[in-house]
């Protein structure tokens, strides 16, 4: 019996050792392509096809940065793309969450049309409705502006956010809701003050999402917008470039600002993403 025990505890540790070095291998492999962008940063041309492309560089050129932020007006874009995500997952979230306490909880007519509209919109791709938005903005007179942006990412946000959502007030016992209600909580007070909270770590799973989809979005800005003072970063990034000859250290430098917020996101809403995953995991 002791054997066995032995034989088992021993098989136990080199799974252990086994996993633990796949992990540390896994996690070389997800870290290293921001190690290179890093370092890819800071050279300039002559090095980085001069076969250094992966070691240090001989000497941190900070000027990239000055080069990208200030001379290639990545600051301005920079900026842009601050207020068409920060609009855009503020209207999605307020939008979705309205939308589906009436959906979960209300009983009206044609509540089963409209759940299946907003699900409908989840089998539209982005890019195939470019033609028509582009049409429906330049009749309003919306292109070149923030809204030409952020009006059709906050319609194809919605959808999805809508199902995470719905899924997560489906959970939620309606006896609370009964016991405010005794307390005399109006319709509004339990929203804002019982749903709402409830619903954080699924907010920031919404929020992640619409974040990604808005940030690294390019074929609308392009499309959409003309005027360098309302570009985003992957248009603005991506004007760097030049015909005949590029500077590749300033758009290191310009990618390495573009993938700062992502990670500083996920970084303070990483949690409750986690948290939304195991409720739904226990839950369902």
């Amino acid at each position: 019996m002791s054997i066995n025990n032995n034989s088992k505890s021993f098989g136990g540790k080199i799974v252990n050792k086994l996993l633990y070095v796949f992990l540390i291998v896994w996690a070389i492999i997800q870290i290293f392509p921001l190690y290179w962008l890093v370092t890819f940063s800071f050279k300039d041309n002559d090095e980085i096809f001069g076969g250094n492309l992966i070691g240090l560089p001989g000497k941190f050129l900070w000027s990239n940065y000055q080069k990208a932020l200030v001379n290639a007006k990545v600051g301005v874009y920079f900026a842009n793309s601050i207020i068409v995500t920060g609009v855009t997952i503020v209207l999605t979230v307020a939008v979705s969450l309205m939308a589906s306490y009436a959906l979960v909880r209300m009983k009206w007519k044609f509540r089963g049309t409209v759940l299946f509209l907003f699900m409908a919109g989840l089998m539209i791709p982005i890019h195939a409705a470019l033609l028509p938005v582009f049409l429906i903005l330049r009749k309003v007179n919306l292109l070149d502006t923030y809204w030409a942006l952020i009006l059709p990412y906050v319609a194809f946000a919605i959808p999805m956010a809508v199902l995470i959502l719905t899924s997560f007030m489906r959970a939620i016992p309606r006896e609370i809701e009964e016991a405010a209600c005794i307390d005399g909580c109006s319709i509004y007070r339990i929203f804002f003050s019982i749903i709402m909270p409830i619903l954080r770590p699924a907010i920031a799973t919404i929020s992640i999402f619409t974040f990604l989809q808005a940030w690294n979005e390019l074929m609308f800005a392009t499309v959409f917008i003309s005027k360098d003072s309302c570009k985003t970063l992957t248009v603005g990034i991506q004007s760097m470039a030049g015909k005949y000859s590029t500077d590749w250290g300033p758009i290191g430098a310009a990618l390495v600002v573009a993938t700062l917020p992502t990670i500083i996101i996920y970084l303070l809403m990483s949690s409750q993403v986690h948290k939304s995953l195991t409720t739904g995991a226990v839950k369902g």
